[in-house]
């Protein structure tokens, strides 16, 4: 067979293009495609994991397209039942989700909780960092200490959703600190976006939440953090914890993804199988060391058996401190 000019140089394009493209480019990925629910407004948390996610996994080409749906409200307690009612039995679905929404559903006497869903895998853990902003009055640990000493109730805090992980970090803080935790002057936002705009626009004392939400504004000078609530500091960030400033209070923010309920085992698999290489990938571990994000992996059964006994621990530690 002879080839014509026009066609010998076609080949030769059509050749360069593909010795030019990566290795997994000309693969097929793993999965076609995955809709992401994300039970929260844009611009927290849950929304910057999910968005890692689709980064990481279109990188290592573990997917092929990624759809979002953002409904917020309530610690994800909003969306979480149109989840479980529109998307059961879709096994090409995920929803983020965490331990902010396991204190929500006990808050909100939510009938449908994290219960109802399927655990996929545990990603994340993330401490929380108490925050002030540089144009308020309170600039140092000792002088929010001694503010909250004073009366909890003129010491407003600004963070997730009621009942979240934030929430029980003030609680257990107050409390730790001989005040009564029901006095908490706890104001709860949907998103990490209203929470950092209380927060700068001066309407709240200070703020908590997972240094990620709050490291931009803190690196431009418009944040000061005080504390952090982890076990060990961040990784290079240079704050004490609230154990290191006397305080006997350890609490972190674990983040995970989860499946609708009704689907098969074969579907349950395959999105195991689709973290497992997830997070085992190299982009994957960019975006932990690039958030300073713990990696917490964890599926299948044992990640079932913690998450049974997070629920359990954060009932009796929710009536603790009266908020349950």
């Amino acid at each position: 067979m002879t080839l014509s000019k026009r066609d010998f140089l076609a080949l030769g394009a059509a050749a360069g293009a593909s010795m030019a493209l990566p290795a997994w480019a000309q693969a097929k990925p793993l999965i076609a495609s995955i809709n992401m629910f994300v039970p929260a407004a844009p611009g927290g948390g849950w929304d910057g994991t999910a968005r890692a996610i689709e980064r990481a996994a279109k990188a290592a080409g573990l997917v092929g397209t990624m759809q979002f749906e953002n409904v917020g409200g309530a610690g994800g307690m909003v969306g979480l039942p149109r989840y479980v009612n529109q998307r059961k039995g879709q096994g090409n679905s995920l929803m983020i989700g965490g331990s902010v929404m396991i204190g929500a559903g006990i808050a909100n006497k939510s009938p449908v909780t994290i219960k109802d869903v399927t655990p996929i895998a545990r990603l994340t853990e993330e401490a929380g960092v108490i925050v002030v902003p540089a144009s308020g009055k309170i600039k140092t640990w000792k002088e929010l200490e001694a503010a909250i000493k004073a009366n909890p109730k003129a010491v407003s805090v600004a963070g997730g959703s009621a009942g979240g992980t934030d929430h029980l970090i003030l609680g257990m803080l107050i409390k730790a600190l001989g005040k009564n935790p029901r006095e908490a002057a706890y104001v709860a936002f949907a998103g990490g976006g209203p929470a950092n705009a209380a927060i700068l626009g001066g309407q709240v004392v200070a703020g908590i939440s997972g240094y990620s939400e709050f490291e931009e504004q803190i690196k431009a000078g418009r944040m000061i953090p005080l504390a952090v609530s982890g076990k060990r500091r961040i990784p290079g960030v240079n704050v004490p914890t609230l154990s290191e400033l006397g305080v006997n209070v350890t609490e972190s923010n674990w983040r995970g993804v989860f499946a609708p309920p009704g689907i098969s085992t074969a579907q349950r698999e395959a999105m195991i199988d689709f973290v497992t290489k997830l997070n085992a990938s190299a982009p994957w571990k960019q975006e932990l060391e690039t958030r300073k994000w713990t990696d917490a992996f964890m599926t299948e059964r044992p990640f079932e058996r913690d998450l049974a006994k997070d629920i359990t621990e954060k009932e009796v530690l929710m009536k603790e401190l009266g908020l349950a």
